[in-house]
């Protein structure tokens, strides 16, 4: 563990040497799981003097209120803090379900994927929804979640030229990760569905269904429930 000064208010605890993520050895489970504990031990002992906590794959920033504490006292504590980490206990996260309805019509690259492994559409869904992803990061934008791993059949890598415009709740494949884009961006993903469900509401209380450390599962939904649920074409 190392703890690096990332600004006048702000520190980077690094859990690996490496970033976190390797697409062609995996992901470090192992520091994302450390990272997820240290959140829920540094928020229960210095919530008071905290402004935020930025978790990452292997890595936290940790931003404090430079007027109730300071490097030289903040520091210390957190290395004594997280000195037994490794013995702390571990937690799952809560599980999410998060309905996409999968389709030619909401998902243009389904098919591409499919070719280039040799499977059906179906298939390819099946392998899609029935695996447990951990939460590894949040960041690009508000909501966007990093899930890993997508089982390596249908990992795809990113592509060649990049979409002007990706659909809020698009459901894309890149590499070995997965994730639902939360408003309308950029992109250069695989899109394979499309997920009803909001992924970031600043005016709601969590603002997003999932957080660092969580695990999330995908169900399928046909297109009426997908419209039912709020969802648009």
């Amino acid at each position: 563990m190392n703890i690096t000064v990332a600004g006048e208010n702000s520190l980077i605890i690094y859990f690996d040497q490496e970033i976190g993520l390797d697409v062609s050895a995996g992901f470090s489970v192992e520091a994302s799981a450390k990272v997820h504990q240290a959140v829920e031990i540094i928020t229960n002992s210095l919530g008071d003097v905290l402004v935020d906590l930025v978790p990452s794959y292997a890595s936290l920033l940790v931003i404090y209120d430079v007027f109730r504490t300071d490097l030289h006292s903040i520091r210390p504590q957190i290395r004594e803090l997280l000195t037994d980490i490794d013995q702390a206990e571990k937690s799952e996260g809560q599980l999410i379900e998060l309905p996409v309805y999968y389709g030619s019509e909401s998902g243009p690259d389904l098919a591409l994927i499919a070719n280039k492994a040799g499977l059906s559409i179906e298939e390819v869904i099946d392998l899609h929804r029935s695996q447990e992803y951990q939460v590894y990061a949040i960041g690009f934008a508000p909501g966007f979640a990093y899930l890993g791993e997508v089982d390596e059949r249908i990992a795809a890598p990113r592509l060649a030229t990049p979409r002007q415009q990706v659909p809020c709740g698009a459901v894309g494949i890149a590499d070995r990760q997965t994730a639902v884009y939360p408003s309308v961006s950029p992109g250069g993903w695989n899109l394979i569905g499309l997920c009803p469900q909001r992924m970031f509401d600043p005016e709601a209380t969590p603002t997003m269904p999932v957080k660092v450390g969580d695990r999330v599962q995908f169900k399928s939904i046909d297109r009426e429930t997908f419209l039912s649920l709020g969802g648009e074409l």
